[in-house]
């Protein structure tokens, strides 16, 4: 699943064009809808050709508002900036764009909206011109531009082409093992209790598990899961994703809170960053500064130190180390936002270098300051090798996450169908995979096939009601049960091949399944007769099991090839697995 949001000034359009994509009305709050305004953060979904569930994140684009947007953009794909043609860029657009560059979101596309209100083309070539001149030297300078109408439904397909092309490009959220939801809604819902929605990251989420909610290390399991609006037993990064949570009440919960594993992020007062400041900021930042720190949902005051400078001047770069007012469970590598409230505007952003720096830093220090270079080439552009490296981790996952898209219940890839896809040589595929193992991007299934971390085979609720019925009549039955053919049809093929998988059954032949337990009453009393007569015939395994020698002869053969018998002449005796364990 992939996650964009909306940007750009207010009445330009954004909540129109959601709802003309996807047909749900984002705006959720009575204000926002007798106002016309979007006020908080709106969502919505829709399927998009080439690219599969896109999730919609409709931000305000009010400035008494843009906190509420900051606290949904900093988990998504890309972003769509909508500007609208009779009116051309405004304050809140630029204010937007700077925000998505300090943030690192460089997939997007940009939507001229309202072109049917614009018969001057003179008038759209120049809005068009002037929306480039804004684009260039930030992560968007190569957006697509599309102009569109929504009232007339105008240029919405090449929009939405746009974005598919955008999406297929972008990076893929992999599954680190370590996942981070930071809460951008929370409420309560009557009979459920608390539900916490976010975008995930890091990791997957599964029903069950324990999380904590941090700063405040608020324990709770999770109840359920939606993607959505779809209940899911497991939720991978880079979902949009509602968890209902046990244990906890909604003030416990609230937007800011971060949902992770128990233990696993220590909250942070102090953190090293590497920070521009942009080129439209009012005035130079200063050392001891107040400023808001936004950290993806969440937002505190932060004090300034700069480390290596008098001030940094509009358009400057340098180290900060910032001293919160509250503890925030920070992450090294996240992206930042600083703004002041007064005039109200983003000033600059950067990376968080070192969340736990264990001591404030005096100014002018060269060990220091070798220190945070050191830091800040951990995040610079990597060279040849690890670029190789990243682009097969993204169309690796790109191939498993199609694969567990369309085919849920299959544990995972060959290692050579993966090795093929990825046109690799034997050497460097198995080095890959070694890293990918270690980087845990990459899970090994039981039967040696490929996965990604958070994939985990489940049996929707019908599946396991039609599995559950198929497996009561091969417990009532042991010896004379469906065959393949009619356990197929009861649970289609692919369920059959789960449970054959879990180990629910045992496809004996390619016409004869036994449940497990019945299997393993077969292999005892195998071996038992073989002990006791030194061999067993086809003949003598059908009269113990009470069975037809069609089954009987499918477990001798089974335990032949399993090497548990082997076969001589017309009867079976003790297998070399068996004699040399």
């Amino acid at each position: 699943m992939r996650v964009v949001g909306t940007a750009g000034h207010v009445d330009h359009g954004k909540s129109s064009l959601v709802r003309a994509l996807t047909g749900i009305d984002p705006d959720r709050l009575k204000e926002e809808k007798a106002r016309g305004l979007t006020i908080d953060l709106g969502f919505a979904h829709f399927d998009l050709c080439g690219v599969g569930e896109v999730s919609l994140i409709d931000v305000p684009g009010h400035r008494d508002f843009i906190e509420n947007m900051l606290a949904g953009v900093g988990g998504i794909d890309a972003a769509l900036l909508v500007v609208a043609a009779d009116e051309g860029l405004m304050p809140q657009t630029r204010e937007h764009l700077a925000i998505l560059d300090l943030l690192g979101i460089g997939a997007g596309v940009v939507a001229l909206t309202k072109t049917d209100l614009v018969s001057d083309p003179d008038w759209l070539a120049l809005v068009e011109a002037d929306v480039r001149n804004a684009l260039a030297g930030t992560t968007f300078t190569k957006a697509p531009l599309i102009p569109l109408s929504v009232r007339t439904g105008r240029g919405l397909d090449l929009l939405q082409n746009a974005l598919a092309e955008t999406l297929q490009r972008a990076e893929l959220r992999l599954d680190r093992g370590s996942p981070r939801l930071w809460i951008d809604r929370s409420f309560s819902v009557n009979g459920f209790g608390t539900v916490v929605t976010g975008t995930l990251l890091g990791g997957a989420l599964h029903v069950g598990q324990e999380v904590e909610i941090s700063p405040d290390g608020v324990r709770a399991r999770i109840r359920g899961l939606q993607t959505n609006g779809k209940p899911c037993e497991v939720v991978p990064p880079g979902s949009r994703c509602a968890a209902n949570l046990a244990g906890v009440e909604r003030v416990q919960a609230p937007r800011g809170g971060l949902l992770t594993l128990p233990g696993s992020l220590t909250p942070t007062l102090l953190a090293d960053v590497r920070y521009r400041h942009l080129a439209s900021a009012v005035r130079p930042l200063r050392h001891n500064a107040e400023v808001k720190l936004f950290v993806g949902s969440a937002e505190t005051v932060a004090h300034v130190r700069l480390l290596a400078d008098e001030t940094l001047a509009p358009g400057a770069e340098g180290w900060l180390q910032l001293a919160l007012r509250d503890p925030l469970p920070l992450t090294a590598g996240d992206r930042f936002i600083l703004r002041v409230p007064s005039p109200s505007e983003t000033i600059g952003g950067g990376v968080l270098l070192d969340v736990h720096p264990g001591t404030r830093w005096r100014r002018f220090k060269p060990a220091t300051l070798e220190r945070l270079y050191a830091l800040t080439n951990g995040f610079a552009a990597p060279d040849a090798a690890e670029a190789q490296y990243r682009a097969n981790l993204q169309q690796m996952a790109r191939l498993l996450t199609v694969l567990h898209a369309t085919e849920p219940l299959r544990t995972g890839l060959a290692p050579e169908t993966l090795r093929s896809q990825l046109k690799l040589e034997r050497a460097p595929f198995k080095s890959f995979i070694t890293r990918a193992q270690a980087d845990h991007a990459l899970l090994t299934a039981p039967d040696s096939a490929f996965a990604l971390p958070s994939h985990v085979p489940r049996l929707t609720a019908t599946q396991q009601s039609a599995a559950n019925a198929l497996l009561l009549l091969f417990t009532q039955t042991p010896f004379a049960p469906p065959n393949v053919k009619d356990a197929e049809r009861a649970v289609t093929g692919a369920v059959l091949r789960f449970l054959v998988e879990r180990g629910d059954l045992v496809q004996l032949s390619p016409d004869v399944l036994l449940a497990s337990a019945a299997y393993a009453q077969a292999v005892e009393t195998v071996l038992y007769q073989i002990e006791r007569d030194g061999k067993i015939a086809i003949a003598g395994l059908r009269d113990a099991l009470g069975t037809s020698r069609k089954i009987a002869q499918a477990v001798l053969e089974y335990m032949d090839g399993a090497r548990l018998t082997r076969r001589d002449g017309d009867t079976h005796v003790i297998g070399e697995r068996r004699t040399n364990p």
